[in-house]
């Protein structure tokens, strides 16, 4: 779809999938906003860690929140979003997000530029983080630029009194 063309997207439009502890939904893909953006739903579970602590070397993220609450830790900074927030998590800064209630929850995710939408994409693809293994996981990361830090799980998990699904 060229980048000038108008789209509407349902609720229930665009394809979904499940990156291994939430879910995702695409919903405008940066080839269709010129490489500026891409923009993706992201359905948490309760409780649900999104994923370790990690950082990228090429995209910016801003998560509103749709629905729920959504915890960050961004450096040392624990924040929580409500519905109507707007939280920014800049490339080069190690980060995690996570559902902060007991309620699902849902966000959308801006990503600027496009591009990292692919690494979902792909992530989906491998059946989720659990099922594509360190090696695949790995590469996953290398090739766009992602440095995560898988041992900050267990942390994560006793720290926030979150779960991986």
């Amino acid at each position: 779809m060229a980048a000038s063309a108008p789209k509407v997207l349902g609720p229930h439009d665009g394809k979904s999938g499940f990156l291994g502890s939430i879910g995702v939904r695409f919903m405008i893909d940066g080839q269709e906003a010129g490489d500026r953006f891409a923009l993706v739903e992201h359905p948490m579970p309760a409780r649900a860690l999104a994923a370790p602590m990690h950082k990228h070397s090429r995209e910016d993220e801003y998560s509103y929140v749709l629905e729920g609450k959504m915890g960050a830790l961004l450096g040392d900074t624990v924040v929580i979003g409500n519905p109507g927030d707007l939280i920014f998590k800049p490339r080069n800064q190690w980060h995690t997000f996570w559902n902060a209630g007991d309620e699902p929850a849902r966000i959308l995710e801006i990503i600027s530029p496009a591009g990292f939408e692919n690494y979902f994409r792909e992530l989906v693809d491998l059946g989720g983080a659990a099922k594509a293994g360190p090696q695949a996981l790995s590469e996953l990361c290398s090739r766009y630029g992602l440095e995560m830090d898988p041992s900050s799980i267990p942390i994560l998990i006793e720290r926030f009194g979150v779960r991986l699904s």
